[in-house]
This record gives C-alpha cells, structure tokens and sequence, in this order.
C-alpha cells in the first residue's frame, strides 16, 4: 500500500516517534471510574468500536473484584461475537539465533557466552519444514536474529524456500516473520517474497526502561524501532504485528502503549495492526532482569481482557512461553491465535536435543511442550474450532481490505467456513482416530450455527471434496 496523504489526518505524522510517557501515565492518574463508566465503555467495545486511550485507562483502574469480573465477561462476549470460536494455530520456525545486540532478557544476546551459534542451511530449514508439514501445520512464522548475516534478501529467500516445500499433502501456506527492523527498501524485498505479518515488538514502550534493557547493538535504538511498522507500511507491507515483553515495566504503562500504537497505525494508515502479542517474561539463558515488574497470571488475565475490548478487530496471540493451565483459562477471553507443537532450539523439529543443549540453543523457555497433536486435542474438547486458515492473506484480504471485511462482521462469515475446511484437512491427513470423531462431531455443531451462510450447501460440497482428496479449498 502506497502512503495517500488523503487518506492521513496529518501526512507529515508518518515515522516520527508517537511515544509520550508523561501522556500515558496522566491518563493513568484519572479518578478510579465508576460501575456505570466501566460498563458504559464496555457497551462501545460490544458495539465494536476501538477504545481511546482515556478509556483504556479506565479499564485499567478499575480494580474492584467486580469490575474486574464485568471487564472479563465483557471480552469474553466480544471475543465470541467478533471471532466465533475459532483458534488460529501457527508454529515458530527459528532460522538463526546469531545477534549483535544485548538485550538482558534474551539468550541470543551477543554477551551469552553459552550460547550455540548456529544458523539453519537451506538443506535443514527444507527438512525442518518438512518435519512442520508432517505435523499438520500451515501456518509459521519465522525468526530471526538481528545479525547483517539476515539481510533483507536472506529472509526473503528463506521465505521463498519454505513456501516451495511440498510433502505429501502438506505445504506452508503462510509465512509470517519475527526479525529486525528493516528500512523501506528491505520491506519491500521481503513484501516481494510473499510474506503474511511482519511482527516487530517494542519490548517495552517506556523509553527509559527500554534503554536501560538494550544497552548496546542496534536495538537500543528506541526510535527506530518504534517507527519500523511505519517503514513497512510505507513499502506496502501493510498487515504487521506489535507486541510488549510483559514483566520489563509496569504492565498498566505497557497496555496502554499497545493501544497508543494501535491509534497512530490506524490514524496515520487507516489500518490498525493484524496482531498484538503480550508474551510474559520468561527465563533464558544467562537471564538477567529484576523482578520488579513480574505479571501474575490474576493480571495477565486482566491484561488480555482490557485488550480484546479496546482493540475489536485485532488479532491476538499467545504462545508456548505460557503453561498448559494459563493457555487454557486466557483463550475464552480474546485470544485468537495460538501456537502449537512449538520448539524453540535451531534445528529441533527435525532433530532431538537433550535438556542442556536446549537450553543453550533457545531464545528462551517454553512451559507448554505439547504437540500440535495434542493441542488440537484439547482445543476440540472445549468446544473451540481449530483453525489453519490462510485465506484472507491469499485473497488480499489484508490491510484496508481487512479492516472493510471484518468491520462488517465478515470475520465470522468468511473464516468460519474457511476454518471447518482447514480442519477437515487436518482430520483426513494427520489427526488421531480419536481426534478424528471429536473434530467430524464440532464441524457438524459448527456448521449448525452457519444457518444464515447463503453458502452452506458449497461448504457441504468441499468438505465431500477435501474426503476425496482435493485440498486448498477456501472462500
């Protein structure tokens, strides 16, 4: 998407930090709000519009136990009514763990000496995407180190080597990518190669606590980091995630630094971003931070339900960093996307490693080792339906064009059917036979609730389809 001043409040806005730390924490300083207030704002959320940041705030003082429980059911509906109940999987593919920056909360740091340097070759990103494939998955996003050695023209190569992987009826269909930021020009090299997301996290949004985490290498750059989403959207990648390291600073601070980005990408571009992560401190090799700031899960929950009602549309995900338990009592309230089977070690899909040298080849620990296998499993069993979908990005759905299908109510519409289709896939080829009756059995519940889908008889024909052996049917 070129940059069209018709379409920008102020054009000259475009790039220049947005950041104002005595701003977020004044609007944080606000009276604690009333029942009436709370609920008042969580109405404009069920009526799907974004929250400001006054309102956000007030989500965020209102701490009584009672609000706190108005604010979850809130999301919780909100969630329901704007995203079904879907889950989207996806899994991480780690290309290479080479870094010049030292970043304190990070095993990949330069300093690590412990660290096991190692960067895939094109033969073992093949047979770890092979291994992914064998798996079920259709989804990755792949990460990247901030070294010279992952150029733009690097990542946009390894992005064109993955999506030409093919084994069996498996294939990656979407490529998302965790790496540095790139200039307009580097954006544009990796948009060419077909990418989905671009995801860059500011970590923390206070400019202060973020000096004090990356004291040296090139991310200690505050500024431009925080205007790198700029960049992509002005070389025309124009679906991008952001996302902060909770446990670095206050978390109230952090929140609202989400929603203040999410405002300026929406003014500025007239599209907000396609997902918010929130990934919580966790340990790593040669771990060093204060636990000042820790979030315990009483506030994570409370982080990610204030979240889901300012931002609507906004997809939200929540990796393996968070155990089992956490995972499953935070999905009902706004998280959408979900990673699955995930194995952080360079080179681990397709390679068993030992405890020791996991450690020493991960960015940092998961608590959540499951496998894609059994998360499905579960997923099922509390009613959700999973999701492979990819169609949206591949029907240009992406951007403006999303925001003008989901605003709608399209999301429903269209990623329903579309799910139940991925998941058919996934039942033929990959799943148990137990995982296999449970999924045919919440297709038919699913299918239930599409009564006003014009289309219902066209999604009984593809399923009988996909049985048959066709695969990649969408809408």
């Amino acid at each position: 998407m070129k940059f069209n001043p018709e379409k920008c409040a102020i054009a000259d806005e475009r790039m220049k930090p947005f950041i104002d730390a005595d701003e977020l924490w004044g609007h944080l300083q606000q009276p604690k709000p009333d029942a009436a207030r709370v609920r008042q704002i969580i109405a404009k959320s069920l009526n799907k519009e974004r929250l400001t940041l006054a309102e956000t705030a007030a989500l965020i003082l209102a701490d009584e136990p009672e609000l706190i429980e108005e604010i979850k059911n809130g999301a919780r509906e909100l969630k329901k009514k704007v995203y079904g109940n879907r889950i989207v999987l996806f899994a991480p593919l780690y290309i290479g763990n080479h870094c010049i920056n030292n970043c304190k909360y990070c095993g990949f740091k330069a300093s690590n000496k412990f660290a096991v340097r190692r960067t895939l070759t094109d033969e073992e990103i093949i047979k770890e995407t092979e291994a992914l494939e064998d798996n079920g998955q259709k989804r990755l996003i792949l990460v990247y180190g901030e070294h010279p050695k992952y150029s733009p023209e690097y990542i946009a190569h390894t992005v064109r080597l993955v999506y030409g992987v093919k084994k069996g009826n498996g294939e990656i269909r979407r490529v998302n990518i965790n790496a540095a930021p790139l200039e307009i020009e580097g954006f544009r090299t990796v948009k060419e190669a077909g990418i989905g997301t671009f995801q860059v996290f500011q970590e923390t949004y206070h400019p202060e606590a973020y000096k004090l985490y990356h004291p040296s290498g090139p991310k200690k750059n505050f500024e431009y980091r925080l205007t790198s989403l700029d960049r992509a959207q002005e070389a025309g990648v124009d679906d991008v995630g952001i996302g902060a390291l909770f446990g670095l600073y206050d978390w109230r601070f952090e929140v609202m630094g989400l929603v203040r980005h999410t405002n300026h990408l929406e003014a500025v571009y007239n599209v907000g971003p396609h997902t918010i992560s929130f990934p919580r401190i966790k340990d790593a090799s040669e771990f060093d931070i204060d636990p000042k700031y820790e979030v315990n899960d009483d506030d994570f929950v409370r982080i990610i339900a204030i979240l889901r009602l300012a931002v609507p549309y906004t997809g939200m995900i929540l990796t393996a960093r968070e155990t089992q338990r956490v995972r499953t009592e935070v999905m009902q309230f706004g998280v959408s996307q979900i990673d699955g089977g995930t194995k952080l070690e360079i080179g681990s899909y397709s390679d068993s490693l030992n405890e020791e040298q996991n450690l020493n080849r991960e960015q940092f620990k998961i608590n959540d080792p499951r496998s894609l296998g059994d998360v499905v499993d579960e997923l099922l069993d509390h009613g959700y339906l999973p999701s492979f979908c990819t169609a949206c990005y591949r029907k240009g759905r992406t951007g403006e064009h999303f925001m003008e299908f989901s605003v709608p109510g399209f999301i429903k519409r269209f990623c329903t059917p579309n799910a139940i289709l991925t998941l058919a896939e996934y039942l033929e080829d990959y799943a148990k036979p137990e995982v296999v009756t449970k999924g045919w059995k919440v297709i038919e519940e699913n299918k239930k609730e599409l009564s006003g889908f014009d289309r219902l008889e066209e999604l009984n024909q593809r399923i009988e389809r996909i049985k048959k052996g066709e695969r990649d049917l969408y809408f």
